[in-house]
C-alpha cells in the first residue's frame, strides 16, 4: 500500500518543476513510510511514497517497462491485486518476463498485454496511474469498490492527481476552494461518486478510467452492479458464499509483512478472524493476532442505546478464545480521544472535517497501536452493506422513506444515536442558502437512476435491490474512505476481504428473502461462517463501531465550544447561529451537542489549518 501523485503537462518541460513534485510527493510520507521515488519524462511527473508489503527489496517506484533502451510504460501505484501470481504466471506463457517478484510489475506486463481489458482480470484494492511515453497518455485507474482513493484536478494542459486532495493542494497552482455544493457535500450524509468537495477537484469513481491525451480528458467505465438471475438454491448459495469466502481469506493472508485481523465481537470481523486463523493454521502458520478498540469503563458501565445493545469486549475475547487467537485490546480514555495532538493528526488524514468525532479518533488511535506490531490487518467492513446487517435494512419506515435510508433512520445526526443534528450549530441562513434536503433529495435521485434490475424484480425484492445498491456504492464509501484514510495516516494497510467484488456481485444477486431466510439480518453470512463461530458470537445482533459513552467527553466539547465562542477570530464564526450557540455554551446545559459541535470544531481547526476559501 502506498501513496501516489503526479503531474501531466503538455504545455510546459517538467523535468525543471521537481521542487514542486517533491513538495506533492512529501504529503503521501504517512501512506508510504519505507521508501520515496519520482520519475521525470518531458510531460509527465510521477511521485510515489511506498509501504513495503510484498517484494520489499524489488516493488520500488515509480516502476517501468524496458524494451531495447526505451521505456514503453510507467507506473506509480497503491494497492495490492491478489491474484497476481496467476497472472503472472499467465504473462509468463505469453512470453513477458519479470525482474521482481512485486505485484506492481505484474499490473504493468498485464496492461501491456491487454491494454485497459486487464483491469477485468485484476482481483484486488488499488488505484493507479499509467503513462506511456510513446502515444503521451495517461491512464488512471481504480478498483472496482472505491476501497483506494484516488483524486484528480484538471489543468488547462493536462491534469494533477494524488492519493489524496493534499497531494493536489501542494501544488502551487492550487488553491483550496469549497463552494456552496462542496459545503453540502461535507455537511450531509453522503458520499456522492466522483465528488471531491474541493472546487475543481475530482475523484475517480470506483471501477473507472479517467483518461488525459493532448485532445483533453476522458471518463469511462470498466465495471458497476449488474443485474443477473440467482439460479442457486438457498444450500448452494451458502456453500458458494462458504467457498468464496475460503479463498478471499487464503488469497489476502499472502505479505512479506506482519499481519493481524480487526476483531470486535460482531459477525463480520468474528467470520474475517476466525478463517483467517483457520487458513493460518492449514499452512502450519500462526496463531493468527487480533486487535480490538475499547474505551475505559466501557463494559462495566454500558448503556444500551437505539443502535448498540451490547459492548464489544465480551464478544471479541469469546471469539479470541475460540480460535486461540493472539488477542489484545487497545483501550482508550477521554483525555486521549480529546488530545489537540490526535485530532489535529485526524483532521490532517481525513483533508475534510466531515467525519465521526470520536469513533474517527479512535479509529486512528486503534491502528496507530496496531501498526507497532503489524503492517497490515483484515478487516470486516462492507459486510453489512453486502448481506443487509443495518438495522435500517430491515426498518419499513426507512425503507419506504423518499430518501437514503440511513438519512430516513436518524443517521446524519450521530453514530451514537440521539436527536441532534449535524447542522444544529450552523446560521438558518446559511443552511437556507445550502438547502441540505434538497442537495440530498437529488442525489437520492441520482442514485435511484443508476439502479439495474430484473423484469421480475417487484414490490419488496425491487425496492430492496435499490437499498443494497445505495448502500454498496454511496454508504459504503463513507466507511472505506474513513478506513483507508486512517490506517494510511499510520503506514498501516487494511484490506477488506467482503469487498471482492466476486462475493459482492453474488450476493447482490440473491433475492432479499434468501438474504433473510431465518428472519434475521445477515443471514447468509451467518449460515456460511456458523461453523467457525462460538454461539455467544453467532447469535449477536448488530452492533455499530463503538463511540464512548463517558459524559466527560461531552463535557470537554462544550468547553471547547465556549472558547470558540469566545474567540472572535474563529474562522468558522461567521458560519454559526448565534443562538444555537449561546445555547449550546450556557452554564448547566445537558442537551445533546456531540455531532454538531464535532463538525464545528473541525471545521474551525480545518478552516484554520488549510487556509481553504468558503465562496459560497
Amino acid at each position: 500500500m502506498c501513496g501516489i501523485t503526479g503531474w501531466i503537462s503538455y504545455d510546459n518541460d517538467l523535468t525543471t518543476q521537481r521542487p514542486t513534485l517533491d513538495a506533492m510527493t512529501a504529503t503521501m510520507a504517512c501512506r508510504g513510510p519505507d521508501a520515496a521515488g519520482t520519475w521525470f519524462d518531458t510531460h509527465a511527473a510521477f511521485g510515489h511514497r511506498r509501504l513495503a508489503v510484498i517484494d520489499i527489496d524489488g516493488g520500488r517506484q515509480p516502476m517501468t517497462v524496458e524494451h531495447d533502451g526505451r521505456t514503453q510504460l510507467v507506473t506509480t501505484y497503491s494497492g495490492e491485486v491478489y491474484n497476481y501470481r496467476e497472472l503472472r504466471a499467465e504473462l509468463e506463457q505469453l512470453g513477458h518476463t519479470f525482474r521482481t517478484s512485486s505485484d506492481t510489475e505484474v499490473v504493468l506486463h498485464a496492461y501491456l498485454q491487454w491494454g485497459e481489458a486487464c483491469t477485468e482480470r485484476l482481483n484486488g484494492m488499488y488505484a493507479f496511474a499509467l503513462w506511456d511515453p510513446r502515444t503521451q497518455e495517461l491512464l488512471l485507474v481504480r478498483d472496482r469498490m472505491g476501497i483506494k482513493p484516488l483524486y484528480y484536478y484538471p489543468t488547462p494542459d493536462g491534469v494533477l492527481f494524488g492519493s489524496e486532495p493534499k497531494a493536489i493542494l501542494a501544488h502551487p497552482a492550487v488553491r483550496p476552494t469549497v463552494d456552496a455544493e462542496g459545503l453540502a457535500e461535507l455537511i450531509t450524509f453522503t458520499k456522492t461518486p466522483g465528488h471531491a468537495v474541493y472546487r475543481g477537484m475530482h475523484e475517480v469513481r470506483p471501477g473507472h478510467f479517467v483518461r488525459v491525451n493532448r485532445a483533453g480528458l476522458t471518463v469511462s467505465r470498466y465495471w458497476a452492479l449488474e443485474a443477473r438471475e440467482h439460479t442457486d438454491d438457498l444450500d448452494t448459495t451458502i456453500a458458494h458464499i462458504r467457498a468464496l469466502l475460503d479463498d478471499i481469506v487464503a488469497r489476502q493472508l499472502i505479505a512479506d509483512v506482519p499481519l493481524c485481523t480487526l476483531l470486535s465481537g460482531g459477525l463480520d470481523s468474528s467470520a474475517i478472524t476466525a478463517l483467517a486463523a483457520g487458513a493460518l493454521a492449514a499452512q502450519g502458520k500462526g496463531p493468527v493476532r487480533s486487535f480490538a478498540v475499547d474505551f475505559v469503563g466501557y463494559t462495566e458501565n454500558f448503556t444500551p442505546d437505539d443502535l448498540r445493545g451490547t459492548p464489544d469486549g465480551p464478544y471479541a475475547h469469546a471469539l479470541a478464545e475460540h480460535v486461540r487467537a493472539d488477542h489484545r485490546d487497545i483501550v482508550l480514555d477521554t483525555a486521549t480521544l480529546m488530545d489537540p495532538g490526535h485530532r489535529a493528526a485526524v483532521l490532517a488524514a481525513r483533508d475534510l472535517p466531515n467525519g465521526l468525532g470520536d469513533g474517527d479518533t479512535s479509529l486512528y488511535l486503534l491502528f496507530k497501536a496496531v501498526r507497532e506490531q503489524s503492517t497490515v490487518a483484515l478487516s470486516g467492513e462492507s459486510a453489512d452493506e453486502i448481506f443487509g446487517g443495518y438495522r435500517w435494512f430491515h426498518d419499513p419506515d426507512a425503507v419506504n422513506a423518499n430518501t437514503f435510508p440511513w438519512i430516513a433512520a436518524g443517521l446524519s445526526g450521530r453514530f451514537a444515536g440521539g436527536h441532534a443534528t449535524r447542522e444544529a450549530l450552523l446560521d438558518t441562513g446559511l443552511l437556507g442558502k445550502l438547502d441540505l434536503p434538497g442537495y440530498e433529495a437529488r442525489r437520492y435521485r441520482e442514485a435511484l437512476a443508476e439502479v439495474p434490475y430484473l423484469d421480475g424484480d417487484t414490490g419488496h425484492q425491487r425496492r430492496m435491490r435499490e437499498i443494497s445498491y445505495l448502500h454498496l456504492t454511496r454508504f459504503v464509501q463513507i466507511l472505506l474512505d474513513r478506513k483507508d484514510r486512517a490506517s494510511m495516516a499510520v503506514g498501516l494497510e487494511v484490506r477488506v476481504p467482503f469487498c471482492d467484488h466476486r462475493l459482492v456481485e453474488y450476493v447482490f444477486n440473491t433475492p432479499w428473502a434468501m438474504k433473510t431466510f431465518d428472519g434475521r439480518e445477515k443471514s447468509l453470512l451467518r449460515a456460511a461462517t456458523r461453523d467457525v463461530l462460538p454461539d455467544l458470537v453467532a447469535e449477536r445482533v448488530k452492533s455499530p463501531y463503538p463511540s464512548t459513552q463517558d459524559p466527560r467527553y461531552g463535557e470537554a466539547l462544550r468547553t471547547e465550544l465556549r472558547h470558540l465562542a469566545a474567540d472572535r477570530d474563529a474562522p468558522v464564526r461567521p458560519l454559526l447561529d448565534a443562538t444555537a450557540l449561546a445555547e449550546a455554551t450556557a452554564d448547566h446545559a445537558t442537551n445533546d451537542i456531540r455531532p454538531g459541535a464535532e463538525l464545528v470544531l473541525g471545521m474551525n481547526a480545518w478552516l484554520r489549518t488549510t487556509g481553504t476559501t468558503l465562496e459560497l
